[in-house]
């Protein structure tokens, strides 16, 4: 243990001989999926990614507090569903002690359960907007299949309008920019919420690393304000971008992206 170096907590390898009280699983050999277990051990234990999920929300309130409308179209918020209001890190860790990645079998299971807790502020501030005459909408790439078991875990906590016609699932593209657009048709809308930036605008949707990054710096006036982002280091088109979104690469193979990626001195 004193000698084990922690080059990166996101990217160590969980499951060697000196984490077993963390993790005991012999299946587990992959630094990829072992950073995974790291990254949802901070989602579930770290004060500070509580801090700057309420963070968030506490900017999108007082965003709505100051918003000025520009139409005579009703009002809404759209939101992402996983890693923005659900926090589905219990899932990393199942997979993770399994030395498993994401798996759409595995997925289902999850999602079945309608156990997903909320992540910090986020069904508060949906609330208070819905108080405001703000409709809710909901859009996420979660497949059809999924709708019920989705209604039914928003429902437990109350979150406004979760019914289908505020559902937006995935049907035959993962861009989620045709749905925007059909909110837009009768909506005016104030803010998007989301973990990963194809949440706000198709100017992220499947794109490189460094056009990414680029777009990132040409939206910089809409974060904080008309794009409120959450916390999430275990899973997004970052990753994807890392891997030129081939997702059939083998972990092995992945590890060897990951360490390639990685800036040292």
């Amino acid at each position: 243990m004193k000698k084990l170096i922690l080059i990166s907590s996101v990217f160590l390898c969980a499951c060697s001989a000196s984490r077993k009280a963390v993790i005991n699983s012999p299946g587990c050999t992959s630094n990829h999926v072992g950073g995974k277990l790291f990254t949802a051990l901070y989602q579930q234990k770290a004060a500070e990614y509580r801090a700057l999920c309420l963070q968030a929300f506490n900017i999108a309130r007082w965003r709505l507090d100051q918003y000025q409308p520009q139409t005579n179209k009703p009002k809404a918020i759209i939101t992402d569903i996983d890693e923005t209001i659900f926090d589905n890190s219990p899932y990393a860790v199942h997979q993770g002690l399994r030395g498993k990645d994401y798996e759409p079998s595995t997925w289902y299971e999850w999602t079945d359960k309608a156990a997903a807790d909320t992540v910090p502020g986020g069904a508060s501030f949906l609330k208070y907007a819905s108080s405001k005459g703000v409709e809710i909408f909901y859009i996420s790439n979660r497949e059809e299949r999924e709708r019920i078991s989705t209604l039914n875990n928003l429902q437990q906590f109350q979150f406004p309008n979760a019914d289908d016609a505020h559902f937006l699932p995935r049907q035959t593209t993962s861009s989620k920019e045709t749905r925007r657009q059909s909110i837009a048709a009768t909506h005016e809308i104030i803010m998007l919420l989301g973990d990963n930036l194809a949440d706000f605008s198709s100017l992220f949707d499947k794109k490189t690393f460094e056009e990414r990054l680029q777009n990132t710096n040409i939206s910089t006036s809409e974060f904080g304000n008309h794009f409120i982002i959450l916390p999430n280091p275990g899973y997004g088109d970052w990753e994807g971008a890392l891997f030129n979104y081939n997702y059939k690469l083998s972990q092995a193979q992945k590890d060897s992206v990951v360490k390639a990626g990685l800036k040292s001195y």
